[in-house]
């Protein structure tokens, strides 16, 4: 009786059901399709920022059209505009006038640099190193003799380096470097490419450091275009990930991925006195004191013998030229005189004017990247002592009596500490 008095009543149920269903598949087609949107704006953005990043064959044509014209000459020049041996791979850029990629020169992995644009001075809130087309290769002129063009190259070493007394070992030091056909002779078209590039701090610092185990040797240039050798792990933490894969990866959650993907403990202390042999290297080296300005993981490297390696040294750059360039920029607080992310002066509230003074030396900042990297994993025997010497190295300020002194005497107790407790390990 009770079904006679709602006939309908079994019929409703599935169609409440089905109008539920039709909700819900509505409701899950929107979310989809709200998602592939979102997603392919972001990939799109990112895409057209690739783009603009990555320049290579704007680059590659700038430096082929020169050379073609006889205007620059270098070892680099036939493999990349002529026989084409030379060619860029993934792109590394992080900046679009500072143009970085893994290459291949006639079967060997390099890193190929170029640079798009051009600043004549140092400018705090761009680059060091820009440049503008227009005087792309300007210096030196036609007509130009070997001595003079000597002269020129020491000017700009003085203005660069300060007054050295050995800056004339570094010219002639230089000449052969700009001697790319090894005939003896250096051309007006290698000339023109070598005033380019030692416009270039890291060009500069590959030359005078060419003998050191933790700078890449050069392998050829063309124009202000050079090949650096390549290392095999690009950062302290040893991972890589596709491009479309890092946006979507937090930034705290990506820094556990780190810490998780680093070498052993061993091979991480290898590393790390690579890294302090390194800051021994540009502190008062043969020509002056060199500046790091940027001492973050993705700037080092090391190889499959867990030797350090520098990847970019574009932001090492000389003490001298920086202090005569930063001491009278105008300044309302001491954020207003950074260079980098790592070079800070103060500032002056009387003439409100920077100082000259950088305030923690390259060993302090190499310190306090070492901190989590090493005492993750160490050695419960030595802890303690490695965590006391970090702390020591990162209070560590230019400012401080005798800090020369207790400079070499932290980096020596610190290098001491970990070859002695890795010294008999197959690591080492």
């Amino acid at each position: 009786m009770a079904r006679s008095l709602c006939p309908g009543a079994w019929l409703r149920k599935p169609r409440y059901l089905q109008a539920r269903f039709s909700y819900v598949r509505m409701k899950y087609l929107f979310f989809s399709w709200l998602v592939v949107f979102v997603g392919s704006w972001i990939i799109y953005v990112q895409y057209s920022a690739y783009t603009e990043l990555c320049r290579g064959k704007d680059c590659k044509k700038i430096i082929c059209d020169k050379y073609k014209t006889g205007v620059i000459d270098g070892p680099a020049c036939n493999s990349l505009c002529v026989t084409e041996t030379l060619y860029f791979g993934k792109c590394l850029s992080t900046k679009p006038n500072n143009q970085m990629y893994l290459g291949i020169w006639d079967n060997l992995p390099g890193v190929v640099k170029c640079q798009m644009e051009q600043a004549l001075h140092l400018d705090f809130g761009t680059e060091l190193e820009p440049r503008k087309e227009i005087v792309l290769f300007d210096k030196p002129t036609r007509g130009t003799t070997v001595q003079k063009f000597k002269e020129m190259v020491y000017s700009l070493f003085k203005a660069k380096l300060g007054d050295q007394g050995n800056l004339s070992e570094l010219v002639n030091l230089i000449l052969t470097v700009a001697d790319g056909d090894k005939d003896g002779q250096v051309s007006l078209g290698e000339a023109k490419s070598a005033w380019a590039l030692l416009q270039l701090n890291e060009f500069l610092l590959m030359v005078i450091l060419q003998d050191k185990e933790h700078t890449p040797k050069l392998m050829g240039f063309c124009g202000d275009l050079y090949v650096m050798e390549s290392v095999e792990y690009t950062s302290l933490y040893g991972i890589s990930l596709p491009w479309v894969i890092e946006l979507f990866i937090p930034s705290g959650f990506r820094r556990s991925m780190d810490q998780l993907f680093t070498p052993s403990w061993p091979r991480k202390a290898k590393i790390a006195i690579g890294l302090l042999e390194f800051v021994e290297d540009v502190f008062h080296g043969p020509y002056g004191n060199f500046l790091m300005c940027d001492t973050s993981a993705k700037n080092l490297g090391y190889n499959d013998k867990y030797d350090l390696k520098m990847v970019d040294m574009r932001k090492i750059v000389p003490e001298t030229n920086l202090k005569e360039l930063i001491k009278d920029r105008h300044c309302e607080s001491d954020l207003d005189c950074v260079y980098g992310t790592d070079c800070r002066t103060s500032c002056d509230q009387s003439t409100m004017k920077c100082t000259s003074e950088v305030i923690q030396p390259n060993l302090a900042k190499a310190c306090q990247l070492l901190k989590d990297y090493l005492l993750r994993g160490a050695p419960s025997e030595i802890r303690e002592e490695l965590e006391k010497q970090l702390y020591s190295c990162i209070a560590l300020k230019v400012t401080a009596k005798q800090m020369e002194m207790e400079h070499s005497l932290i980096l020596n107790n610190l290098k001491t500490l970990l070859w002695k407790k890795i010294s008999y390990t197959n690591d080492s």
